[in-house]
């Protein structure tokens, strides 16, 4: 079967991603742009097209009659028309199950980088700040720890079960939060509102929903007694970013770290890079699932269902 790979360039160069099994003709672009006649031409004799974020619409699907699988490089498959895959018989595949270990770590990554103010602190230590003042330590910023902390989990998934398991190992209190305006399902979970009244710090690793569009705002952030610390590794549109920079800046909030945007990249006038040289402010480039174990088990995954595939269709 002939596949197109529309966006290589979403994985590391030092990542091998060798040629699934069953696949004779294959076309790799490391980039494909968001323009619909472009993608038709580098698929037209396509059977499989290979994609990561690349919008595949309906007038894309329409116009390829061999495709026959559409295969993500990704979990979140809100870039394809699924109701037009159905009605043209297209299968769509995502990957899950590869960012167990990468997404954690580095949720603690940002949320440890917040917490201690790590990026002020890389700073005032190489911009002349710490000789200019001569002491021996720098402490304008308070660094808190996690031990002793609540954290309170939005999103009950694989990857928030091991943000759980690795809080509960630096001393932490963890709440796995209900869904909003739900009564807690059994004891392992606690009611929204609560989790928000209670948390220090929150981390969000629930999917972009109906539900959860927007779900941290000028109304839930108002819910959150204890000034707490932001992180989100789910997906920039579960915060309203004006609401996360007026709360910051009022202090309604400690601070936001950040994996996920509503542009990626940033949109020149995101209201958030308008606090990206607070303290306790950290961004990253949608690379938290990225580590290069996490890119390597993604392939494999993808490379069996693909092979699996081609093999059924024969």
């Amino acid at each position: 079967m002939k596949a197109v790979f529309l966006d290589r360039a979403t994985f590391s160069a030092q990542v091998s991603l060798l040629t699934p099994d069953g696949i004779s003709d294959y076309q790799i672009y490391d980039a494909t742009p968001n323009d619909t006649a472009t993608i038709i031409e580098r698929c037209q004799d396509a059977d499989i097209i290979i994609t990561n974020k690349v919008l595949i619409t309906r007038d894309v699907i329409s116009a390829l009659p061999k495709l026959k699988l559409i295969q993500l490089t990704a979990t979140g498959m809100n870039n394809v028309d699924k109701t037009a895959c159905d009605e043209h018989d297209v299968q769509l595949y995502n990957v899950a199950g590869y960012s167990v270990a990468s997404v954690p770590e580095h949720t603690f990554g940002l949320m440890l980088s917040a917490m201690r103010a790590l990026n002020h602190y890389h700073r005032v230590a190489t911009d002349g700040t710490w000789q200019a003042d001569g002491r021996f330590c720098l402490l304008d910023e308070p660094i808190y720890d996690l031990a002793g902390r609540t954290l309170g989990i939005i999103g009950s998934g694989n990857i928030g079960r091991r943000v759980g398991e690795i809080a509960r190992v630096f001393g932490m209190t963890v709440l796995y939060a209900e869904r909003q305006g739900k009564s807690p399902r059994n004891a392992d979970y606690t009611d929204f509102d609560t989790v928000l009244a209670d948390s220090d710090i929150i981390s969000l690793h629930c999917p972009l929903t109906d539900d959860t569009l927007r779900l941290i705002n000028d109304n839930t952030i108002a819910k959150m007694t204890k000034r707490p610390l932001i992180v989100n590794v789910a997906r920039g549109a579960v915060v309203d970013g004006d609401s996360i920079v007026k709360a910051l800046n009022q202090q309604q909030i400690l601070g936001y770290a950040s994996d996920v945007f509503d542009d990626e990249p940033f949109a020149n006038d995101d209201a958030l890079l308008g606090i990206k040289d607070h303290p306790r402010v950290l961004f990253t480039p949608h690379n938290a699932w990225g580590s290069l174990g996490a890119q390597a088990k993604l392939w494999q995954i993808l490379s069996r269902q693909v092979s699996t595939f081609i093999r059924q269709s024969v």
